[in-house]
């Protein structure tokens, strides 16, 4: 039951459990390993020791599983994680020598902004705010430390950065590379595609065949409870009273009480579902608890509702092609097989040079169409990456598209046309844009520099011992 525990770390009211159930379970046997010695340093930036204890309660709250941690020792997760804890305390270094500040008052007004915590005319609601830090297991103290990293840092990089202009030329260059226009003829190829309605049995059956252990459906059974505020405390507020509740159903599942008692004990109303089938029309709740199913008996957060409940069987059945919507899904795949093997092979023609103007011409006959991309992010027709990829291309060349609606097109780039930046709105627009360039190569620069200026060792037996405790 605890890796349901953990799957439950991301509802709202998880924050309570985190620190009632999950820490004494993970860690509680940690602190007697690291107590003394070279052990109480896991690494070490310049004279400055992150302590293990340090290091631990960065993954105590952290929110990241238990089992994500055992399952990733290999991909090296321990190291990644501590990397972080060694990049931030850096910054906290840098930070403190550049004696930069934030003031009690500036994080008031900051948190009195938030928009998370301001009504309809745009004041301040401190229950939103007590709600905020309830819901995420914070004290405002807490919060408050976070939110000063979080802004000194932005300052550290603002600081950095500071004073960056962009020569004239780089800022026409920009320009002109976003804003040439680029004219295209291109094809649709769905009339080239074999129709759904022209696949036989014969086409069918042997899908099937090909596919029979790839196809098969799942079934199962469940029932659920949905749960919220006015049916389980009887109010329509998320208040103490209904958190205490659910941290009690939690338990009671931890402790593995049938559902039907939950429910009884709690007041629920029930509902029960027989051989459920995913399908994108199914009833969303439903759909959630599916997709959830590997957790067999869980609470899990929809929407404003929480839902608790319990997968009595699954199953693993053939396609039953007398089910309509199902025979319409295996010919849909089978469609979609086609024509994916048509485009792999137009595509191979064109990386092997097999095909040029000419054959664009006969395949096109009366099906070529002409259009004018007005810039790199003109997405009027076609989606915005295949935009970016004909921009990428050279006049003449040929590659197939997409627009938003996933139709494919065989696309001929004809050329491109040069606009002449003289619109002083666009001349400030841009300067920001290359401005922002150009402050992300300085603090590109700036982190190389950091790796020089802090020596960052660390204590390998130290990480070797609490991956152990992992294993």
């Amino acid at each position: 039951m605890i890796g349901s525990f953990r799957n439950f770390a991301k509802t709202k009211f998880a924050g309570i459990l985190v620190f009632i159930m999950i820490i004494p379970f993970v860690f509680w046997g940690m602190g007697s390993m690291f107590s003394s010695g070279n052990t109480n340093t896991i690494a070490k930036i310049n004279e400055k020791n992150i302590s293990t204890e340090e290091f631990i309660d960065y993954l105590n709250n952290s929110g990241i599983p238990q089992n994500t941690i055992r399952e990733n020792l290999n991909d090296n997760i321990i190291e990644e994680i501590l990397s972080t804890v060694v990049s931030a305390k850096i910054l906290d270094l840098e930070i403190e020598e550049y004696d930069l500040i934030i003031s009690k008052e500036t994080l008031l007004k900051m948190i009195k902004k938030n928009k998370n915590f301001l009504d309809e005319q745009g004041n301040f609601q401190r229950i939103k705010y007590e709600k905020f830090l309830l819901e995420n297991n914070q004290t405002a103290p807490q919060f408050e430390l976070r939110l000063k990293n979080r802004e000194l840092q932005k300052n550290l990089f603002s600081f950095v950065g500071a004073g960056t202009v962009t020569p004239k030329f780089l800022i026409k260059k920009l320009y002109e590379e976003e804003n040439r226009k680029l004219e295209i003829d291109y094809i649709n190829l769905n009339a080239f595609y074999k129709k759904k309605d022209s696949f036989t049995d014969n086409d069918i059956k042997k899908f099937l065949e090909e596919n029979k252990d790839n196809l098969k459906v799942e079934y199962i059974d469940f029932d659920y409870s949905i749960i919220n505020p006015k049916n389980l405390v009887g109010v329509d507020e998320f208040n103490q009273t209904f958190f205490d509740k659910i941290d009690q159903i939690e338990i009671d599942i931890s402790n593995e009480l049938p559902f039907e008692t939950i429910v009884t004990n709690f007041n629920l109303k029930s509902k029960k579902i027989k051989d459920f089938r995913f399908t994108y029309d199914k009833n969303e709740i439903e759909k959630k608890i599916f997709e959830a199913r590997n957790n067999e008996f869980d609470i899990i957060e929809f929407k404003d509702d929480y839902i608790l409940y319990k997968i009595i069987k699954s199953e693993q059945r053939s396609p039953n092609l007398s089910d309509p919507v199902l025979r319409e899904e295996i010919l849909g795949l089978i469609y979609e097989r086609n024509k994916y093997e048509y485009n792999k092979n137009l595509i191979k023609k064109i990386d092997e040079k097999n095909f040029n103007d000419e054959n664009f011409v006969e395949m096109g006959r009366n099906k070529i169409e002409n259009l004018l991309l007005n810039s790199v992010k003109d997405n009027k027709k076609f989606d915005i990456k295949a935009v970016e990829l004909m921009y990428s291309l050279p006049v003449n060349s040929f590659t197939l598209i997409n627009d938003e609606m996933s139709n494919i097109y065989l696309a001929k780039i004809k050329n491109f046309q040069n606009e002449t930046m003289e619109n002083n709105d666009k001349i400030n627009e841009y300067a920001s844009k290359q401005n922002s360039n150009l402050k992300n190569n300085m603090l590109k620069s700036y982190d190389l520099y950091l790796n020089s200026r802090y020596d960052v060792t660390l204590n390998q037996k130290t990480i070797e011992r609490v991956k152990n405790f992992f294993q």
